[in-house]
């Protein structure tokens, strides 16, 4: 049995498998779901709404939908038609509409049967609203479950998840942060992150050690959290861990860490530029919960003098964990995705070549002595050819999509100078020696966008030791309007680093220095798909941010300043004691990182990195709501107007 249970601690399950899971066994009217049972599926509709949407399309496609026997799927609030003898499953928050919506369908009559699950926690007076409609319609026999799913987060990768997609303007850095905000508002605020955060405890089986840091909203989350597990963990008839879930979870011989951190430690990670691919497509593209969005450009020159320019064609396209070419470079620097992308195409080029060659082969006459010599031993080639063709199909279509998205990315990176923002700003965060004048790249009217000189300018002033003299300021000021930026950010950094000054010293970055390769001649030579003239090729070298620092600290059981006095919280012990002391003294082998005001991909990849070199642990990272520095500035811009 022990044997069994090492195991299962060894394949561990992620928490991208666990909520599949969870949803595939939703879809099954809540019996764990089978692979190898014979037989169709039972057919079903699937009624969800946008919550409910944004939970599922990260993790199952429509296919997978269609195999689980979801031949419909409609969003509760849109007009559906009755489907008398078909059952259905709901999978939605329980908001006052969407419960009204479900009793008018139990009314109407719709479906044959009704399987009603929660995707956060149901209040018992709620409850009753369905009881009382389901007696009124008397469809009591037809409401087959009701079930409360806990599965308020969405996973995007096996190690990474965030909150919420909906209302996450509700949960902003820019609600957490705001001047006028009234307690109960704030209360609000952290319910609604608490919520999730025990939905992805529940889903992940496992009950964590809190740490966080003190004074800020991330030790609000921190107690609430600690309340709601312990609360759970009493009750023993109704405790969510307890049982079948715990024992056979990854963490089942230790716990896992959950480090809250706030987002106002570190500020300039997010408005940076950046050099990965994952972090450089959803900073400069449509990149939104798996999915890009490009706009692609039609051709102009064929269309004749006069006419309306062409409309540009939208293409989205998914970056899943099924995609090879995106598992293994979406952490890469850019030029390398670039040289990637470019093999592959030439392997791809070879293989098809192949298949060709055989094909005329085969167009041979039989007659010739020579040819059925050659074609006794091209059969087998040819078979095997045939046999591979639908993989090679498959990897043309990845091919393609990343030639689009990172052709993309190379036109954001030309047309803006990304690389001189990305150099520039690392040697900020560094604390290296400058080769040229930040003011001369902000009157640089060829150096990228209003945003990019804005965000280079707060990086620098939220790096700087010494905040710079009114005079200096004032001419930063002049030159950044003049270059067309908003100054309402400013206004807000200003505030909060006043703020942040008496609360704690500046954030520092580690002294790294990314050091520029001789150019790629693969990529410069004129036969390749990406012209990589004047881009510089920059090559990262391992430097721990702010938040993977912390984590070190508080997962190795290091002592140090920054995060001595970091509160700990056990909602296992029988009395909640309020100490930074750690009972257990050993490292952890599992943590889960959970910034409070919102995160980026720097920070995740920085963190995988981080944990390539440890062997045998595990990360996750989580955030109130993924942002890119264009949404992060709109959001200080707001916050300075005030």
């Amino acid at each position: 049995m022990v044997g069994a249970k090492m195991a299962a601690a060894a394949a561990a399950a992620s928490i991208r498998e666990r909520q599949t899971v969870a949803l595939k066994r939703m879809l099954n009217f809540n019996v764990p779901h089978v692979k190898n049972s014979t037989g169709e599926p039972v057919w079903k509709v699937l009624i969800y709404d946008r919550f409910g949407q944004d939970i599922i399309s990260p993790l199952l496609s429509v296919k997978e939908l269609r195999d689980m026997g979801i031949t419909l799927h409609l969003l509760l609030h849109s007009d559906r038609d009755p489907i008398p003898d078909v059952p259905a499953v709901y999978f939605v928050m329980p908001t006052e509409e969407n419960i009204d919506r479900m009793c008018q369908d139990l009314r109407n009559q719709l479906y044959e049967s009704y399987y009603l699950n929660f995707i956060s926690a149901i209040s018992r007076s709620k409850l009753e609203d369905i009881a009382n409609a389901a007696l009124a319609a008397s469809a009591v026999t037809q409401v087959a479950k009701v079930f409360d799913q806990y599965l308020n987060f969405i996973t995007l990768e096996d190690d990474m998840f965030v909150l919420c997609n909906q209302n996450k303007e509700l949960v902003s850095y820019r609600a957490i942060n705001r001047p006028d905000i009234t307690d109960t508002e704030m209360e609000t605020v952290m319910d609604t992150i608490v919520d999730s955060l025990f939905c992805f405890f529940v889903t992940l089986g496992a009950v964590p050690i809190i740490r966080c840091s003190r004074g800020t909203a991330a030790e609000m989350v921190a107690v609430k959290l600690d309340k709601k597990l312990r609360e759970n963990l009493r009750d023993a008839r109704n405790s969510l861990f307890t049982g079948d879930t715990l024992g056979a979870g990854q963490f089942s011989f230790q716990r896992p860490l959950l480090v809250l951190i706030d987002r106002n430690i570190d500020l300039a990670t997010p408005l940076h530029h950046t050099w990965t691919y994952q972090a450089l497509v959803h900073d400069v593209l449509d990149f939104h919960l798996n999915r890009v969005n490009l706009e692609e450009s039609s051709g102009m020159e064929n269309s004749p003098a006069g006419a309306r320019p062409k409309r540009k064609n939208k293409k989205s396209y998914d970056l899943t964990p099924v995609d090879k070419f995106w598992q293994k470079h979406k952490g890469s620097p850019f030029p390398e995705v670039a040289e990637s992308v470019q093999q592959e195409l030439e392997s791809y080029r070879a293989q098809e070549d192949e298949v060709k060659r055989l094909k005329s082969i085969m167009g041979l006459e039989g007659e010739d002595e020579g040819a059925i010599s050659m074609l006794s031993d091209n059969t087998a080639k040819l078979t095997s050819a045939v046999s591979s063709l639908p993989e090679l199909l498959e990897k043309k279509r990845l091919i393609d999509l990343h030639t689009n998205v990172a052709t993309a990315v190379l036109e954001h990176i030309k047309a803006r100078k990304l690389d001189v923002y990305f150099e520039y700003e690392e040697k900020i965060m560094s604390k290296t020696t400058l080769d040229k004048s930040l003011l001369d790249i902000i009157s640089d009217p060829d150096a990228g966008t209003p945003e990019d000189k804005m965000r280079l300018f707060l990086i620098y002033y939220i790096s700087a030791q010494q905040a710079p003299s009114e005079a200096d300021l004032e001419q930063y000021k002049k030159a950044l309007t003049d270059a067309g930026c908003n100054l309402n950010p400013l206004q807000y950094i200003k505030q909060w680093k006043a703020f942040a000054k008496m609360a704690s010293a500046p954030t520092s970055y580690g002294n790294t220095t990314t050091k520029p390769m001789g150019l790629l001649s693969r990529v410069m030579n004129t036969g390749s798909q990406f012209v990589m003239e004047g881009v510089k090729n920059l090559v990262l070298k391992q430097q721990n941010l702010p938040v993977t620092r912390i984590l070190d600290n508080l997962m190795e059981m290091k002592s140090n300043p920054e995060t001595d006095d970091y509160r700990y919280f056990d909602p296992k012990m029988l009395r909640g004691n309020d100490s930074s002391v750690p009972r257990n003294k050993n490292p952890f082998q599992e943590a889960i990182v959970f910034v409070v005001g919102g995160g980026n991909y720097i920070e995740y990849q920085n963190l995988v990195d981080y944990i390539k070199g440890k062997q045998g642990k595990h990360i996750l990272y989580g955030c109130s709501e993924l942002f890119n520095a264009t949404q992060f500035i709109k959001q200080l811009s707001q916050l300075g107007q005030k």
